[in-house]
């Protein structure tokens, strides 16, 4: 057993603190294997209200299991940022015109 700090961001902060759960440097107890979708079930947090969750400042999967002491940080969709990109949050617009398939590459030559 241990805790785990919990922060939320920008709309999921107003909509957490409307309904009275902690979500800014909340200090949450952690049970032996709780993962963090354990943690956002508890708070009442579902999944259309989250795009991305960190764990100690990396960007983690919701079965990734959790240890004492670790950082939790939850960000809504929609959330404004050129850093969504940037930490994997969405993918490039661009991401697949940017790939040259092996039939132009061989045409080329």
């Amino acid at each position: 057993m241990g805790t785990v700090l919990f922060n939320a961001f920008s709309f999921l902060q107003r909509k957490l603190k409307a309904q009275n759960i902690p979500c800014v440097d909340a200090v949450l107890d952690l049970d032996d294997g709780q993962c963090v979708q354990d943690i956002l079930d508890g708070l009442g947090i579902l999944p259309q209200d989250i795009e991305g969750v960190f764990v100690n400042g990396k960007i983690v999967p919701l079965d990734t299991l959790l240890h004492d002491g670790d950082r939790i940080a939850a960000l809504p969709p929609g959330t404004p940022g050129p850093y969504r990109l940037l930490l994997g949050l969405v993918a490039s617009p661009n991401k697949e015109s940017d790939k040259k398939t092996d039939k132009e590459t061989d045409s080329k030559k």
